[in-house]
């Protein structure tokens, strides 16, 4: 069982991680975006899991959205699952989260068609024993050979 004085610093470093990704956002957040990110906020807190789908026009934030409370997650030490609907989208948010995420302690994976087996696989059993935090990816992620420890998002 950790020391109280781990987990007082582990709470001090999630806190100083959570002030600092908002400020590494380089908008400003829109009214609808602040609301959403707040509820998902809100939601992450809940002893029921979320129910929540965040949904909007192209350029209004939802990754946005998504990258924090995966960060939120990550930082929590849970593991998140990010289901895109196209490989493209995959690699987007694979460098949007990566960019976004890179002066954090939280590693990031992906897996696309255009992965060979061998990197998926790689990808996969980074992710089970927990080398990785965040795995990104199409339908392919709900795949029964991805093994989750402590998922928190999906």
């Amino acid at each position: 069982m950790p020391s109280e004085s781990n987990l007082r610093v582990r709470l001090c470093s999630r806190q100083f991680f959570a002030s600092r990704i908002g400020i590494l956002f380089y908008y400003e957040d829109t009214p609808d975006q602040g609301k959403s990110d707040e509820d998902v906020k809100k939601d992450m807190q809940a002893a029921h899991p979320m129910d929540r789908l965040v949904c909007g026009d192209v350029g209004f934030g939802k990754t946005e959205v998504a990258i924090r409370a995966a960060f939120k997650a990550a930082t929590e030490g849970k593991q998140v699952a990010v289901l895109v609907p196209t490989t493209i989208l995959a690699m987007q948010h694979n460098r949007t989260f990566t960019e976004r995420l890179s002066a954090f302690p939280v590693r990031i994976e992906y897996i696309s068609r255009f992965k060979s087996d061998k990197e998926i696989k790689t990808s996969y059993r980074k992710f089970r024993k927990e080398r990785s935090n965040i795995l990104i990816g199409t339908h392919r992620v709900v795949s029964r050979d991805v093994v989750f420890k402590d998922l928190a998002c999906w």
